[in-house]
């Protein structure tokens, strides 16, 4: 992020009209204030309105940890739109994750999961849950985590079908797959692993891509957002495999 007039700082913007912006929303930000965070001072969401001198509505939601792509409505006719096409099934979402293991292939995930209450914890409703994975490379580092003699890992493409809270990283638990930094979910052996190694101590989900027709102009939308440096940079130490 640029530094702003008065200290602030600017969110890089990846797309904007008249009705949508798209902004790369950094690990460890809130999109807006949550009963579960209420410590936080700084949200995506009153950042982007400072920024743009009026007010913005979130289409979507990423998890706190969670980089990437992030939509906002420039006006509640243009949220009731979004919102529309996110309960049709028809925004095409895709998020990158370095998970621990090799889950080869692609396949799908139809897991119910439970409601997560504002307090955090589970309650005992489950709700129909689905997410898309493809291995798009295997990693493999010559050192022993666990009762391993060398540590697997795969780069995965996520593509939710529903949006339940913390759904991908549920569901990669769910495969025995966590996702690597991820303190709740995750396997903590893999994480102290990167901390050591590699020196990562955060998350490694990032919001890649959003395909979606324009309600207004009916264009087909095909909005990007590479991983960040320090999620290129650790790549770029492992050994990827054939």
């Amino acid at each position: 992020m640029d530094a702003g007039p008065e200290g602030e700082t600017d969110l890089p913007i990846l797309y904007q009209d008249d009705r949508y912006v798209a902004v790369h929303k950094p690990a460890g930000m809130l999109v807006h204030r949550s009963p579960m965070d209420r410590g936080e001072t700084v949200f995506c969401l009153q950042l982007l309105r400072d920024q743009l001198g009026r007010t913005v509505y979130p289409c979507h939601r990423l998890d706190k940890p969670t980089s990437g792509l992030l939509l906002f409505a420039l006006d509640p006719e243009a949220l009731q739109e979004a919102n529309r096409l996110w309960q049709e099934n028809r925004v095409h979402k895709h998020y990158l994750a370095l998970v621990r293991g090799w889950l080869e292939g692609e396949g799908l995930v139809d897991h119910p999961l439970r409601i997560i209450l504002d307090s955090g914890k589970p309650g005992r409703e489950r709700q129909e849950a689905r997410t898309r994975y493809r291995c798009l490379h295997r990693y493999e580092v010559p050192m022993p985590v666990g009762p391993y003699p060398s540590a697997r890992y795969s780069l995965m493409e996520l593509s939710p079908e529903t949006g339940r809270t913390h759904q991908l990283r549920r569901h990669m638990k769910h495969l025995s797959h966590q996702v690597i930094g991820d303190t709740r979910y995750g396997d903590g052996r893999h994480n102290a692993f990167f901390r050591e190694k590699y020196a990562f101590h955060r998350l490694f989900l990032a919001s890649v891509s959003l395909e979606f027709n324009h309600p207004f102009s009916g264009k087909r939308l095909l909005l990007s957002c590479p991983p960040d440096p320090e999620l290129t940079r650790v790549l770029g130490l492992l050994p990827l495999t054939a």
